[in-house]
């Protein structure tokens, strides 16, 4: 009733454009604009503010506390996945690297070091066919490529240099060592999550949902009202 008699002060010559609060949203009257019907233009004297619509919380999609099945099917997918990873790598040892599995070329190092610097071939290059790594699981492989792929030619060759040393042989093994941190890195597998960590992922998937659905629902409300006070008008 104190929306219709607003309505009425309004359209009839009130004196005042009083501020309405409805349902926890603020709406108010800003000047009169044209609204176009055909030929015919009418004024439109009220339009809605920007201030959100407050509505009570939903309890899921069907109002009494269950969970989204589309949501929840999604994170029982990504944890099936984590699941399959984890037993899939099994105990498996991590493969290891060894001098035979690359190709090594020596160049002059460069930089302060004494009397042998620029005259003595001790920076290593190795490379690394990662493509033609087959003792490595193409899990392994592809994490890698996608990982070092800056430093992978068009070959497929993972490219490392090492001038840490004055030697050849200490610059070989730092270049291996820094080849087995890559294995390392790419054969890890994270365990499965624990069912604390299931429940609680599933009850951050709930509230995310509820919390869509509030936003839903408050768009809803909003359109609405906007659409039923167009309509007196």
């Amino acid at each position: 009733m104190a929306v219709l008699r607003a309505a009425a002060r309004m359209l009839f010559g009130g004196i005042f454009r009083p501020t309405i609060f409805l349902l926890g949203t603020r709406f108010s009257h800003a000047p009169p604009r044209l609204r176009t019907c055909g030929s015919s233009a009418f004024p439109v004297l009220r339009t809605i503010s920007h201030f959100p619509v407050l509505c009570r919380a939903s309890e899921g999609i069907d109002g009494d506390g269950t969970k989204s099945p589309a949501r929840m099917a999604q994170v029982q997918q990504l944890m099936h996945e984590a699941t399959e990873r984890a037993q899939a790598a099994g105990n498996d040892p991590i493969p290891k690297i060894t001098i035979d599995h690359v190709t090594v070329n020596f160049a002059r190092s460069g930089g302060p070091g004494g009397q042998n610097v620029n005259k003595v071939n001790t920076k290593v290059d190795m490379r690394f066919n990662v493509q033609n790594a087959r003792w490595l699981s193409d899990r392994v492989r592809d994490k890698i490529m996608q990982t070092e792929k800056n430093r992978i030619n068009k070959d497929g060759e993972l490219v490392i240099s090492s001038t840490k040393t004055r030697t050849q042989k200490g610059n070989i093994e730092d270049a291996l060592n820094k080849l087995q941190a890559i294995i390392d890195a790419a054969s890890y597998v994270p365990p499965p999550p624990s069912q604390e960590q299931v429940k609680r992922i599933a009850k951050l998937a709930a509230a995310g949902e509820r919390k869509r659905l509030d936003n839903k629902k408050a768009l809803s409300q909003k359109k609405s009202m906007r659409r039923s006070r167009d309509g007196w008008d």
